[in-house]
């Protein structure tokens, strides 16, 4: 989920990943530069989220390392497996898969096993982090960023206190508000308005959880999972359900802009480091997750993007002013009090789906 001057965690590219540079590997580890046979630096292939990473953040690790990086973008973890499905099984060498998308992926065998010891900057993240429900022992992924779908909420806009996910479909807000263009997000943020989980598949929950999903549309402006921010800072919306951070860089152009987290409990997420288990170029990619786990170079991203950040010697180096901002440095009680989404079997997936189309339509 994402920024700077930059969109939010989601714009698709769909440009197609360029072919991986031909020949064996033979200089390899975290550290060094890796190089094909015939002496022309590493390609490495890389899909991620949007407005995720600062090209200059990238252009330092070529820099650093001679390796080469081809990069792409997705705007939804459905978007990213399709792609990923549907080309060659080495076009890809790093990926960005959320919590949920992990344990789907390594599920289906698609993701390779890291070799841990080759992190050393690793330890930088915090433990509380580490070892996570949807992959445990980190066997397929480690963390970089994440968040919670937050409220925002223009205060000289909007007289009346929002506390809650609930709140928002209150009529008096007729197109007001800008949501994420993500259908887990949506209807999980409806789901928990309910007291719901976000990943229910009881047919009864889902029955009242579809009624009620239906009445906000009057109340949406647009969805924007791009740069939702863009609509609050230009008055175009007084209220927005989007990515934690994207509230905080409305909340710096607009001094009327608050956050709310939702008394109900966020829609929490984490997008990951991970490696398709084709990728030919493993070495390489180990050394640029270990690049991103340098607390300088995440601070750097940090910057730009600021999201909640596992990276805990980064956080410490960005100094007090960002822990003390509540939009950028999730409180714990937000984080403990979060829910991450879970994976769906087809036919709870096609309702959802179903939803979501009658929903946008």
């Amino acid at each position: 989920m994402k920024k700077g001057v930059f969109t939010t965690k989601k714009a698709i590219s769909l440009a197609t990943a360029a072919v991986i540079a031909a020949g064996a590997l033979t200089v390899t580890g975290c550290g060094g530069s890796t190089e094909t046979a015939d002496g022309t630096s590493t390609t490495l292939n890389i899909y991620t989220w949007t407005e995720y990473i600062p090209d200059s953040v990238i252009e330092k690790f070529e820099d650093e390392t001679g390796i080469k990086v081809n990069h792409t973008t997705f705007s939804s973890n459905e978007d990213m497996l399709a792609k990923v499905k549907s080309e060659d099984d080495d076009a890809f060498d790093i990926i960005q898969p959320s919590d949920y998308m992990v344990e789907q992926m390594a599920s289906q065998g698609m993701l390779a096993e890291l070799d841990l010891d080759k992190l050393t900057n690793l330890s930088n993240i915090g433990e509380q982090y580490l070892d996570p429900s949807y992959d445990p022992g980190n066997t397929y992924s480690i963390p970089y960023l994440g968040g919670v779908e937050a409220i925002a909420v223009n205060t000289d806009m909007v007289t009346d206190e929002i506390t809650s996910y609930d709140d928002l479909f209150d009529p008096q807000y007729a197109s007001q508000i800008v949501l994420l263009d993500d259908f887990r997000a949506v209807i999980g943020m409806t789901a928990k308005s309910l007291g719901y989980s976000m990943s229910t598949s009881d047919e009864t929950e889902l029955a009242e959880i579809k009624e009620k999903l239906l009445s906000i549309k009057p109340n949406v402006k647009l969805y924007d999972s791009d740069s939702p921010k863009s609509a609050l800072i230009s008055g175009e919306c007084s209220i927005a359900s989007v990515w934690s951070a994207e509230v905080a860089l409305a909340m710096e152009e607009v001094d009327s802009i608050e956050v709310v987290y939702p008394e109900e409990g966020a829609y929490l997420f984490m997008d990951n480091w991970a490696i398709p288990a084709g990728s030919k170029n493993i070495d390489a990619a180990m050394e640029f997750i270990n690049f991103m786990l340098d607390a300088e170079n995440m601070a750097l991203i940090l910057e730009e993007f600021p999201y909640m950040c596992p990276n805990t010697a980064a956080v410490e180096l960005m100094g007090e002013e960002y822990a003390a901002n509540l939009a950028k440095n999730l409180p714990a009680e937000v984080i403990e009090k979060g829910e991450y989404i879970q994976n769906l079997d087809n036919d709870t997936l096609a309702i959802y789906d179903q939803m979501w189309t009658e929903l946008k339509n």
